[in-house]
């Protein structure tokens, strides 16, 4: 039975709470100041708080909040108050409410915030957390990855980092490539010299050839000094031209004449300016269609494409998903001197089952929103976005595995069907190896279902605790320690 704490010094409160709760399968108990909920709470070990913000005498509502969040950052918190302001409502919620409700309730929909408080605190005993999964070094460039597409990006970084060859990186938007970019130059015999990224589709047409190559005093209105481009400033070092797709037809020639000859003129200049500068570009346009469509110039992409390197999607390496949200929650926890956040396992398959358009970079925007939006402690599937909750499993939902809907196939008993169907799945999803992902997500599955208790979970699964253990070291599972 779940354990319900109230704090409250009204009398009359604590006795509507009795009789609203008392056919609710709920453990009642009740305190009448803050001071008080503070000595109850580690003894009685409550699932779930409800606390007016104003109380007659001793601390307030907020303060024992703060208090409450020190003793335990997980246990969620019901505010309440008759004298709502927003002031109040923002600081309740700042200081990790899980909710702020008003006096007089409306009874329904106390009660339905109080299922779902207690449904989040059930699931944060029952989450699954992930073992860290990555090296300090991991961290330095920002590219995480092991699946099999990434392992053949850092191996095209490693072999041309050490030379001055022109690089084209492609990829859709928000795969990284500026990221692989800043890794190649920092790998490279540049390193010490300077580093200067171009967005050639954020700056207007009529100045980029300006900002690249600069202009002398007087070139065009405005002018009223001599000004030195990007690739002056960039000599000895590297530039990165990203979006090199969007650029205009002149500025590609004195881009193609740079490359072919290390020199340009500045604008409204007639003197040439030599310089030494590595150029590594960007796209996400098929240049190969853009010249044909004489968008682009045949000889400039010819240059450019001397290596190419293709950044994959991140729907072609949902492998690599938890190292992403893993490496995310780090970065989050550091930037906020925080604790890193956990993760229940039915948000993660959601994660990983979701199609990201936005790539990599969408990816870390939910992250960052889930966090900030998060009431239990943990990240829930409930504080994904609704486009990417809507992807969870048929077998694994946020009520848990034993509410989950049973595939006809396997109702009907046809195993045979369930894994033809199974392997028509994992032939559509590219890079995916339907065994290990299938017996992984059966043993998160299994320790959700008991508890995090091992004993059970290899019961379920019809193997020996020691087989469980292999496969939760195999698969990067750690139950956490606060599992009851």
């Amino acid at each position: 039975m779940d354990k319900l704490l109230l704090i409250d010094d009204e009398v009359d409160v604590q006795y509507s709470f009795r009789r609203i709760f008392a056919t609710a399968g709920v453990d009642l108990h009740t305190a009448s100041s803050g001071e008080e909920g503070l000595r109850v709470v580690p003894r009685l070990k409550p699932d779930l708080i409800l606390m007016d913000v104003r109380m007659g005498t001793g601390m307030n509502g907020l303060e024992t909040l703060r208090r409450l969040r020190q003793q335990d950052a997980r246990l969620p918190v019901i505010m309440m108050t008759a004298y709502g302001t927003t002031q109040t409502a923002i600081e309740a919620m700042k200081l990790g409410a899980y909710d702020y409700l008003l006096k007089p309730f409306d009874v329904p929909k106390l009660k339905q915030i109080v299922a779902d408080a207690l449904q989040a605190a059930r699931a944060m005993r029952q989450t699954v957390a992930y073992q860290p999964l990555l090296e300090s070094e991991d961290y330095d460039l920002g590219i995480v990855g092991r699946s099999a597409p990434m392992q053949e990006v850092f191996k095209l970084i490693g072999q041309t980092a050490a030379t001055d060859a022109t690089v084209l990186i492609t990829g859709e938007s928000g795969t990284g490539k500026e990221l692989v970019a800043r890794a190649i130059y920092t790998h490279s015999r540049r390193a010490e010299q300077p580093f200067l990224a171009i967005n050639c589709a954020a700056i207007p047409e009529n100045l980029l050839e300006s900002e690249l190559f600069g202009h002398e005093k007087g070139a065009f209105t405005g002018a009223t000094a001599q000004r030195v481009g990007k690739f002056e400033q960039c000599n000895g070092g590297t530039i990165f031209l990203d979006e090199i797709g969007d650029m205009t037809p002149p500025t590609q020639t004195k881009i193609l004449r740079v490359l072919q000859s290390g020199s340009f003129e500045r604008v409204g200049g007639n003197q040439p300016v030599n310089v030494s500068v590595r150029v590594i570009a960007a796209t996400n346009r098929p240049l190969e269609e853009a010249v044909a469509a004489r968008e682009f110039r045949e000889d400039l992409f010819y240059r450019l494409n001397v290596v190419r390197i293709r950044l994959p999607a991140l729907r072609e390496r949902s492998e690599d998903i938890r190292l992403l949200v893993d490496y995310f929650l780090r970065k989050f926890a550091r930037e906020q001197a925080s604790p890193t956040t956990a993760i229940h396992p039915n948000a993660v398959v959601a994660l990983e089952r979701y199609q990201w358009p936005g790539n990599v970079r969408e990816l870390e925007n939910v992250i960052r929103r889930a966090l900030v939006i998060g009431k239990a402690g943990t990240i829930m599937l409930a504080d994904l976005p609704s486009e990417v909750a809507s992807e969870r499993p048929a077998l694994l939902t946020a009520d848990g595995p034993t509410a989950a809907k049973v595939p006809d196939e396997l109702a009907a008993g046809d195993i045979p069907a369930l894994a033809r169907a199974l392997f028509a799945w994992a032939r559509s999803r590219q890079q995916l190896k339907v065994l290990p992902a299938v017996e992984r997500e059966l043993v998160i599955c299994a320790l959700a279902e008991t508890g995090g208790n091992q004993v059970q979970a290899a019961k379920l699964l019809g193997i020996t605790r020691a087989t469980l253990r292999k496969r939760i070291e195999k698969f990067g599972i750690l139950r956490e320690l606060s599992i009851r």
